[in-house]
């Protein structure tokens, strides 16, 4: 049996599928799904999005409602950590703190529940894409809103062009891909 070499965060980009004109003319879609529906490169995606950290040094993975739900998950379970979901605003049952952010034309606002973190609870942010750090933004305030502290946010890709890195400022900031 021959053994395979290690995926590389180019083998991920690689595989990234881009789609014109989605879901509005003149946006360039990047589709995860052939990244997903690879066994090898899915797991590789995990291992890269929680490289640095073992089983133990994180307490929960924040996931951001919907595609960053794929990534924290298999990511909580691999470092042994809880999963955390930030969602969109009234998606979560019981009670929540929410922040609310700017989109290109209006707002948005996601939420988490008020008892998902602890002050002294170490996290993880992941999410598949960042682009103009709007909901990571967001999600980084909801998180310092409880009092816990942000490790690392991670992410699969980043769109740098659209500079939503600077939304993140103070954060470290950690991206597989960037285009």
């Amino acid at each position: 049996m021959t053994q395979q070499a290690p995926v590389s965060s180019a083998d991920l980009q690689q595989a990234i599928r881009n789609i014109p004109d989605f879901p509005k003319p003149g946006i360039q879609f990047k589709d995860i799904t052939p990244v997903l529906s690879d066994a090898r490169l899915f797991a590789a995606s995990i291992d890269l999005l929680t490289e640095g950290f073992a089983p133990g040094s994180v307490d929960a993975i924040v996931g951001i409602d919907a595609r960053g739900f794929i990534f924290a998950a298999a990511a909580a379970l691999k470092l042994k950590a809880g999963f955390i979901p930030v969602r969109k605003k009234g998606k979560l049952p019981y009670s929540t703190y929410e922040q609310s952010y700017d989109l290109e034309y209006g707002t948005n606002t996601i939420a988490i529940h008020t008892d998902a973190l602890k002050p002294t609870t170490r996290v993880l942010i992941i999410d598949d894409l960042l682009a103009t750090g709007g909901t990571a933004q967001a999600a980084a305030q909801l998180v310092n809103k409880i009092g816990a502290k942000i490790l690392q946010i991670n992410l699969l890709i980043e769109l740098s062009f659209l500079q939503g890195r600077a939304k993140l400022a103070g954060f470290p900031v950690r991206s597989l891909i960037t285009f």
